[in-house]
């Protein structure tokens, strides 16, 4: 049983926050690509990118939510759920969920609403948004980190 909640947990983690990451960083680029030079409307179909992008991410993040529920249930059938290492990736998951939540979401969503309204969209906003998505993507990483290498494993990996 170990064995196949880990593998669903890998692949929710592939297969939700995969997406998440990327579309997430693909954003602010697009934005600012939304926004025309000389000051007219935004192109629609860059618009639509943007618009798309943000969709991925929020549909992905309720998606994702599979990821701890399932290595919750992972640690607990291999004994683990003490582990120092587990604890802090269970840390980071929650602030990383947290910066994805509190600023990148609501920030997208805030772009996107500006450009369908055809608003200008400031550079620093997205340069702002590209912060916390970078942030985002660091505790994942981290996380995936600890995941594989696990301190104290005595798999030899």
């Amino acid at each position: 049983m170990t064995k196949i909640l880990l593998s669903l947990h890998v692949l929710a983690a592939i297969v939700a926050i995969g997406p998440v990451t990327v579309a997430a960083s693909m954003f602010p680029p697009a934005a600012r690509r939304a926004v025309p030079v000389s000051g007219d409307a935004p192109d629609a179909s860059a618009v639509g990118t943007v618009a798309l992008l943000h969709r991925i991410c929020r549909v992905y993040a309720g998606v994702g939510l599979t990821v701890p529920v399932l290595g919750f249930a992972t640690a607990a059938a291999m004994g683990v759920l003490g582990s120092g290492w587990l604890v802090t990736s269970i840390a980071l998951t929650a602030a990383a969920a947290g910066v994805l939540v509190a600023f990148v979401l609501p920030r997208q969503e805030e772009l996107v609403g500006q450009l369908e309204g055809e608003q200008a969209v400031d550079h620093r906003d997205t340069v702002q948004l590209a912060m916390f998505t970078g942030v985002f993507n660091l505790l994942w990483a981290t996380v995936t980190v600890l995941m594989i290498v696990r301190p104290g494993s005595t798999t030899g990996a």
